[in-house]
């Protein structure tokens, strides 16, 4: 891990260019792109080089910006911003800075809070709706900051030292305006880039705080298997260990030492996971130490030159690098020998180490996720966020969720919002932790949110009623749930070729509606996001209506149009829209001319690239599509190939082109297009093709399927579908439909998702 620690601050780059930099007094100003400035104040100048715990890169390239000095102040003007400095120490008085955004000249002066829209929070642990969140990097007024002035320093050995003072100032000023992508991709300039994850974080995790044993998770992966419903994650949570201690040794929340009682062989165990292509992550809350009764407290003991005959606890020291150093080789790294893959560190202690500053949880991701790395392996780690620059320690854990419309409510927010600090790979316990109580139709909700989530990962308590196997659930949620999760693998090529895009480009997997465009609109509906480059999610999180068994959601859609994923319906943008969804269907609109590849053979999806590609090509507007994949194995330095995907809107084609110089691809690949829309599409591509052209917006079927669903009486859904049934349906038919709904006595939200259906697009 000290390796480790060291090869980290030696790649880093925190220096500035000296051309980039002015210094007057005890204030010095770095002019790192046109919209983003650095400015410090520091007692004798004694200004920061070094990395920090949020900012590790600041060799930006030189922008153009002025310098001029008069009577008036320092000026430095770039092309979007202008500092003027009046000397003495950073005030209101002494420091602004004028941006001019939508026309609009704006002036911030040092101290003015700025109203942003916000980042994430730590945790969501026993939180029942929303709660507070931290500051993000982008706001409406078009500026916002990010406060470095706290954070600890990294030294050349990689580890951690305390500022000088605490008394100096070291701040960011992003000036974008509403160019929020571009912000965000600097901020990863600025903090470091989000690294590609491992392909199998995308399928399904199962987790579980309960007492499995090694019979019983088996039978339940089995059980998994034969219902055809796949998982790539198998998360032990804390009963793996000892857990039965005396409390005045710390009881038995801190476990190193596996319970053979349940698992009396555990690298047989972990092997048998394997061989189900499942990878494995235990849990461990570190903070009570290491005790005496632990398989490998003497060899630590020795490490550290302590005397196990005397059986004292060894202190959970995460500001001790010798420490870390031995807890990493002699306590986790024999476990990972045995076949565990990566952590989950479920740390909650506080946010201070006893006589220190430094905050254990950010030091406790810092070194797993490099520790997670050696040898060359991708990093990978499961725990909470400790503050900005977290994003380069992904996964998040966002805590024991409790399990309520409320909670669920706030969560496609809490996600998409994580975007505006850099935070883009949240994972929730989906279908709630703990409390509350049974609801089959909010769980299916909540399913659907994390099938389309950074990550996909069932969880609950102990309590026996628990259990989110789908088997648990009513014949209705079961097959939804269950088709679901099989959708989640179907979605891994989109996914994983998202992971590059984050890592390479900047390009967030969830991003905000005011990153896809900057309208008014965009910011009425909090709990929809762009998912990836192709869909856009608004997640249902409230009940249906029990008659006309349908939920009202409106939504955003941008400019352009629109294709739903689920109905084909399709929808003009550049408005709200109120949308009616049974409980089978979630609003996943696609923009025309999208272009999203999934796994049709989806069991395996998870760790190999799949044999057969099922491609959906919308109608509309050209458009191209890249997918990366990769030899799936854990190694940085992967052999990797892309597939273009060019649809040409005018010349109605689709035209393949593989870029597999390592050979890693499948042989006998097969594409199977499925093309939404009215006309034709010719396919060019070298090997298997075949082609499915779906006629978008069937009405008459829909306004079928969503009568025959409700429950309303016979004669009015009769009434209703008589001048529709029959071979050759008008506009006119549909008008008459519409009139008699009206005048029918059945729910409103029924006549009025009748009416979406009838007014959705047939050009």
């Amino acid at each position: 891990m000290i390796k480790e620690c060291k090869e980290f601050v030696k790649n880093l780059t925190p220096k500035t260019g000296e051309k980039n930099v002015i210094v007057k007094g005890d204030v010095r100003i770095s002019v790192l792109t046109d919209r983003l400035l650095r400015i410090e104040e520091a007692k004798n100048g004694a200004f920061i080089d070094a990395a920090t715990q949020i900012v590790t890169n600041r060799a930006f390239s030189e922008p153009e910006f002025s310098v001029k000095e008069t009577d008036a102040g320092l000026f430095i003007t770039t092309k979007a911003l202008t500092l003027c400095y009046r000397g003495g120490k950073l005030t209101k008085d002494s420091l602004t800075i004028k941006t001019v955004f939508n026309d609009t000249e704006k002036t911030w002066r040092f101290g003015d809070k700025v109203k942003d829209l916000q980042g994430t929070a730590r945790t969501l642990d026993s939180v029942d709706g929303p709660t507070k969140l931290d500051h993000g990097i982008v706001s409406k007024e078009g500026f916002a900051l990010l406060n470095d002035s706290e954070s600890f320093l990294f030294t050349e050995d990689g580890w951690l030292k305390p500022r000088d003072s605490k008394d100096n100032k070291d701040f960011y000023f992003f000036g974008y305006g509403h160019d929020y992508l571009d912000a965000l991709k600097d901020f990863f300039k600025l903090c470091g880039k989000t690294e590609k994850l491992p392909r199998f974080v995308f399928g399904n995790w199962w987790s579980r705080f309960y007492p499995y044993t090694e019979e019983s998770y088996e039978a339940l992966m089995d059980e998994f298997e034969a219902r055809n419903i796949p998982l790539s994650v198998a998360v032990i949570d804390m009963d793996w260990h000892l857990t039965d201690i005396p409390k005045e040794i710390g009881g038995g929340w801190t476990g190193y030492t596996w319970n053979r009682k349940y698992f009396p062989d555990p690298a047989r165990f972990l092997k048998n996971l394997h061989k189900r292509k499942l990878h494995t992550t235990l849990n461990v809350h570190p903070a009570d130490g290491v005790r005496y009764f632990e398989d490998n407290y003497d060899n630590l003991c020795r490490k550290l030159n302590m005397d196990p005959a005397g059986k004292e606890c060894i202190k959970f020291a995460p500001e001790d690098k010798n420490f870390l150093e031995h807890y990493f080789n002699e306590i986790l790294h024999p476990m990972e020998k045995e076949g565990v893959d990566f952590w989950w560190i479920d740390w909650q202690q506080g946010r201070k180490v006893e006589g220190s500053d430094i905050d254990p949880l950010w030091v406790l991701n810092h070194t797993h996720f490099l520790d997670s790395k050696r040898n060359g392996k991708k990093g990978l780690t499961f725990s909470r966020y400790a503050g900005p620059g977290s994003h380069r320690y992904p996964i998040g854990f966002s805590g024991d969720t409790m399990t309520t419309w409320e909670s669920l409510k706030f969560q496609p927010f809490f996600t998409a919002n994580a975007t505006n600090i850099g935070y883009t790979y949240w994972s929730h316990d989906i279908g709630g932790h703990q409390f509350g109580k049974r609801n089959d139709e909010m769980t299916v909700r909540w399913l659907q949110l994390g099938v389309f989530s950074p990550i996909m990962r069932l969880h609950s308590t102990a309590n026996a009623f628990y259990g989110k196997e789908p088997w648990n659930y009513g014949p209705e949620a079961e097959k939804i749930i269950s088709e679901y999760l099989r959708l989640r693998h179907k979605l891994i090529p989109y996914l994983y070729s998202m992971n590059y895009l984050t890592a390479e480009e900047g390009e967030p997997l969830i991003r905000p509606m005011y990153y896809i465009e900057d309208s008014k609109n965009a910011y009425k509906g909090p709990n929809e996001f762009g998912f990836g480059t192709q869909m856009i999610v608004h997640p249902i999180t409230a009940p249906r209506d029990t008659e006309a068994l349908l939920t009202e959601i409106e939504c955003f859609l941008p400019e352009g149009d629109y294709y739903d994923f689920f109905t084909n319906l399709k929808y003009k943008g550049g408005r709200m829209v109120k949308v009616y969804r049974s409980l089978s269907e979630t609003p996943v609109f696609i923009k025309a001319g999208g272009i999203v590849p999934l796994a049709k053979d989806y069991k395996d999806s998870h760790v190999s690239n799949p044999v057969n590609l099922e491609v959906r090509v919308y109608e509309g507007a050209s458009n191209s599509f890249t997918l990366f994949e990769d030899d799936n194995t854990d190694s940085l330095n992967q052999k990797t190939a892309e597939t273009v995907f060019t649809y040409d809107y005018v010349k109605k084609t689709l035209e393949i082109k593989v870029n597999d110089e390592s050979g890693i691809l499948p042989e006998n690949r097969e594409y199977d297009v499925v093309f939404i829309g009215k006309h034709e599409l010719k396919v060019k591509a070298a090997g298997n093709v075949r082609l499915t052209c779906i006629e978008y917006g069937d009405k008459k079927k829909r306004i079928f399927d969503v009568l025959s669903s409700a429950q309303v009486y016979y004669d009015s859904k009769e009434k209703i579908y008589r001048p529709l049934n029959k071979p050759n349906v008008t506009d006119a038919d549909f008008k008459k439909a519409r009139a008699i709904a009206k005048k029918e006595d059945i729910p409103e939200i029924l006549k009025k998702a009748i009416g979406e259906i009838i007014d959705s697009s047939d050009i």
